[in-house]
Parts: C-alpha cells; structure tokens; sequence
C-alpha cells in the first residue's frame, strides 16, 4: 500500500526536481495507455484507471538503484526485470532477460534512451554523462545508434539541469549526434508511425521539448504525434524535468500513487544524490 505521507513529502521538499527522474516516470505513465492507441492531437486525459507504469519506468529504476549502491549495469536492468514481468519489454529484450548469461544483442532500440535519464541527472560533468550513459546502453544496446540515443537524452538532461537555453542544447544535439531536429511536430503528426528504434524517436522526443512551454505541454506534445508514445514521452519527460524545474502536483500525485513503494523509495534517495 503507497503511503501518502511520502508522497507529501516528496512533492514539499525543496529539491523534488534537482535529479527529478519522476519527470521521465511521469511521461511514461502519462503515455502507456497511448502506446498501441495512438491519438494525434494534445487535448486528452492525462490519467485513467487503466494508466500505469511500463518497462521504461522498471528500467529507469534499475538504473537509478545501479548509481545510487555503485551496482553492475547489466547485473542491476537483469534483476529488475525479471522482478518486474509483463511490463511490455521488447521481444529482443525479453529473451535477453530470460538468459542466465545475458549479453549485448547490437540492438538499435530505443530503449536505450528511455531508461538513462538517471545518469543525465546523477553527474556533474557532461564528459562523465557521455560515459556512464554509454556504459547503461550498451549492456544491451551495443549499436552505434543504440549508444548515440542514450548519449542524446541524457546529455539533453544534464545540459537542461545546468540552465543551457534551449537553443543551445538544440545545436549541441544536432552538431554531437548529427541528428535531424529541424522539423515540427505538426508537419511530422500526419505521418508519423510507430517505430521503436532510436533514430525515429530520440529527435521526436527532443523536438517535443523545444516545442514545449512547461512540463506538462511537453508531455501532451511528445503523445500526440503519436507512435511508441509512453517511451517518447518518458524521454521527453526527463528534459522536460530538468528544464523547467518543476511538475504540477497533481502529476507527481498521480504518478507515484500508480507506483510500487520500493520505486518511491528509490526516487525519494535519489532526490537526495550528490555524486561527482
């Protein structure tokens, strides 16, 4: 049973977004009903009784543990998994979870992307992000494309947390990582379909933010293109958090009250981090 006690308490304490991954939880929460029924436009319910937590939260979690007790990458996202089953992880990925000796399978997904925000948020330098980031993707996701997507989210979080205009974490991005971002999202809706690989998501998910005027428009943008909706929106999420410093209450509520304790529990420490 979540205690409501710490959830008041998380949304009162003074640095609630200082590492807040709850902006990517959040997103993809938001986004899990949306997955396999697309909608295209912003006007929708941001919360139903059918909204929940998704691989893309599990993992995130995973993540977030592997930093704050210096676990094993690869080691850390293997036990979640398995503890956490029938959240909707991938095909490729599930039989990696079902492997007692799991190695990289070169995958290009992008999951890679959605369960990094941690390390955009944990680090202090954008040399150290770029080097845990990979190291969190390629456990799994050892393809070029796989890397460069974590690399992108993370690196767009740590540059939203230090106060980079947008302006400047766009250039970075599309001079770093040589994506695309000179689109919008209304000449993409129409045809945007769904796809999971980094290439047709990560530029999505960081145009979303740009477009944004506040955390939750932001989240409402990144789903109403359209496509892998609860993972773009968790990698939206997570810049969106970093950025704008701040989540409505009644999302934080929302979203945590849909969580387990041991995942509050995880957020609550990380709130807290400090790491160099």
């Amino acid at each position: 049973m979540i205690n409501f006690d710490v959830i008041q308490i998380m949304k009162n304490r003074s640095n609630m977004t200082n590492h807040s991954i709850i902006g990517a939880i959040a997103g993809d929460v938001i986004g899990s009903v949306f997955e396999f029924h697309n909608i295209k436009t912003t006007e929708f319910e941001l919360f139903t009784e059918e909204t929940t937590f998704t691989d893309d939260t599990v993992l995130t979690m995973a993540v977030a543990d592997a930093i704050l007790n210096g676990k094993d990458y690869s080691e850390n996202i293997h036990a979640f998994g398995r503890k956490y089953t029938r959240r909707g992880y991938g095909g490729n990925f599930f039989k990696w979870l079902l492997s007692n000796n799991p190695q990289p399978y070169n995958s290009f997904g992008n999951g890679s992307g959605m369960r990094v925000s941690p390390v955009g948020f944990a680090f202090s330098t954008l040399e150290k992000v770029l080097e845990e980031a990979k190291k969190s993707a390629e456990v799994t996701h050892n393809h070029p494309e796989g890397i460069k997507g974590a690399q992108a989210i993370a690196s767009a979080i740590f540059l939203a947390k230090n106060g980079a205009p947008k302006n400047d974490i766009k250039d970075y991005i599309r001079i770093t990582f040589d994506y695309d971002l000179n689109f919008t999202l209304d000449e993409i809706r129409p045809r945007y379909r769904f796809s999971e690989i980094c290439q047709d998501s990560v530029p999505q998910a960081i145009v979303a933010f740009l477009e944004s005027s506040d955390y939750e428009s932001c989240i409402r943008l990144a789903i109403s293109i359209g496509g892998d909706s609860d993972t773009i929106a968790c990698m939206a999420g997570g810049i969106a958090a970093a950025y704008y410093k701040i989540i409505p209450d009644y999302i934080l509520e929302e979203t945590l009250k849909r969580l387990p304790d041991e995942f509050i529990e995880i957020i609550d420490k990380f709130n807290k981090l400090n790491i160099t």
